[in-house]
């Protein structure tokens, strides 16, 4: 991931680019794991890159509105009763364990809740 420099505030910049470093010596199966990072030179157009680990390509998104990364038939899947408990508790205790730590997300959405083959949902960026 780049995080990208604001023009307005290059400080809010680097404060973001650090605040989401803070999450990389934290660890829960529910939160996207960050694996390394490094700053990039004042000239460039992003602060740094931060490299995460892969969860694979689908999300939350794509199953709610149709767009699975593992189309079936129509490319829809409906979600039982049960799974959406478990991508709730999933979703819940990622939140519960950021929260814990003094950490929000600012940018949650389907989009950024990535679910692994093992079927788990992780929350990212």
């Amino acid at each position: 991931k780049q995080v990208k420099k604001c023009s307005k505030n290059r400080l809010a910049s680097r404060q973001s680019f650090w605040a989401e470093l803070n999450v990389a010596c934290l660890a829960h199966q529910n939160v996207v794991r960050v694996i390394a990072a490094s700053t990039c030179p004042s000239s460039q157009e992003s602060v740094g890159t931060i490299i995460m680990e892969y969860v694979g390509s689908s999300t939350l998104h794509h199953i709610i509105y149709g767009k699975c990364a593992k189309p079936r038939g129509s490319g829809h899947v409906h979600l039982n009763l049960v799974q959406c408990l478990g991508y709730s508790c999933d979703i819940v205790s990622g939140l519960v364990f950021l929260h814990s730590h003094r950490i929000a997300h600012l940018d949650l959405k389907p989009a950024n809740i990535f679910i692994t083959e093992q079927n788990v949902c992780k929350i990212g960026d």
